[in-house]
């Protein structure tokens, strides 16, 4: 990508995080927990599934097996009927059970606060791994990238077509914007997604980010036409992959 090109997307993205800071400066984590141990929980029970969701099990299940030492010894079956409103709730269970067994055997019984060792636990990707640090330990090592993240940085174009996994999304993003901003990406730009970047129907025509969007109708038509006067003129699909 030439250097202007490039310069461009890197200050429409500080653009959009600005924008997005002032749309939702209080967006912070949904998820009910009181130690990193219910967060990590909680994480893993959210895919696929609301906050909302996870909120409504999230009690009785910690109520009955409030710590790895005592989760780790239920059985599949019971934390399935517990959290089974939050759906694929076999594999969770087995993922939590599995979770709270590595945490007892492996780490004392305590979550760990690295990337690495996060990482090693069943069902924990970065995405997980980023919150938990994030939320739990206020270390901020990346961004966690789930399927509303995947969805903006490429309508916004600051993921190339060939960043087809949320690794390659996440490392496009680090890229472009500055640390002390990773932080805040996740819930920002999560609430934005259910607000106006919707998968199925996105709100262009209202969208507060419309002017800075190459994947807007007005920029797209713009983008094939463009001018010395657009602020978007070098921002065409080619120049920013």
């Amino acid at each position: 990508m030439p250097r202007e090109a490039k310069k461009a997307k890197q200050d429409r993205a500080l653009s959009v995080a600005e924008r997005m800071d002032e749309l939702y400066p209080a967006a912070a984590c949904l998820l009910d927990f009181k130690t990193p141990f219910s967060l990590v929980i909680a994480v893993l029970l959210s895919a696929q599934t609301t906050d909302a969701a996870v909120n409504r099990v999230t009690p009785e299940l910690f109520r009955r097996w409030p710590d790895p030492i005592s989760l780790a010894g239920a059985t599949q079956s019971e934390v399935a009927s517990v959290i089974r409103r939050t759906g694929f709730y076999q594999v969770k269970a087995k993922h939590c059970i599995q979770t709270a067994q590595m945490l007892v055997s492996d780490f004392a019984g305590e979550v760990p606060s690295t990337m690495a060792e996060l990482t090693r636990l069943p069902g924990v990707g970065r995405k997980t791994a980023n919150i938990v640090l994030t939320q739990a330990f206020g270390i901020v090592e990346g961004i966690a990238v789930d399927t509303h993240v995947f969805r903006i940085a490429h309508c916004l174009r600051f993921a190339p077509a060939s960043a087809d996994t949320p690794a390659k999304v996440e490392q496009a993003l680090l890229g472009l914007l500055p640390k002390q901003l990773w932080g805040s990406i996740n819930h920002r730009w999560v609430q934005f997604g259910r607000e106006f970047c919707i998968a199925r129907k996105p709100r262009c025509m209202v969208c507060p980010l419309a002017d800075l969007c190459p994947s807007a109708p007005n920029q797209k038509q713009a983008n094939s036409k463009p001018t010395q006067s657009s602020p978007l003129a070098d921002l065409s699909p080619s120049a920013v992959k």
